[in-house]
């Protein structure tokens, strides 16, 4: 199972970014009152389950952190959307999808090809 942490403050996205030199880090948004969020939450949740301790999931909640997700939107240089995953190394966004592109399948391609051009088409 994916390691998971919540993000509420900016010593915690801090030590995600800088974690995502040392491995797969996944950073995902997530609104707590967008039914669409919550299926995006649902799919990520089952990512977690289903992959390896080597990899690293993070979420904000955008309302309640709303300056913790302007602070990420703001170093990583993805315009904000929730719900939203990104695709991190070494504090670099790789690869990003919103709203319903936000699947288990997709995320697990994702870090499947993330060194190599691809197409993430189901």
């Amino acid at each position: 199972m994916a390691i998971f942490r919540e993000i509420t403050c900016p010593q915690e996205l801090r030590e995600i970014l800088n974690e995502s030199c040392e491995r797969q880090t996944i950073l995902f948004k997530h609104s707590t009152t967008c039914p669409i969020s919550s299926r995006a939450w649902q799919e990520v949740q089952n990512f977690i389950k289903e992959s390896s301790d080597k990899i690293l999931v993070g979420r904000i909640k955008v309302i309640e952190s709303r300056h913790i997700s302007n602070q990420a939107t703001e170093e990583l240089g993805i315009k904000h959307q929730s719900p939203q995953v990104l695709l991190l190394h070494a504090r670099q966004v790789l690869w990003h999808a919103s709203h319903h592109e936000v699947t288990q399948i997709k995320l697990m391609k994702a870090l499947d090809y993330e060194r190599l051009p691809f197409d993430l088409i189901d």
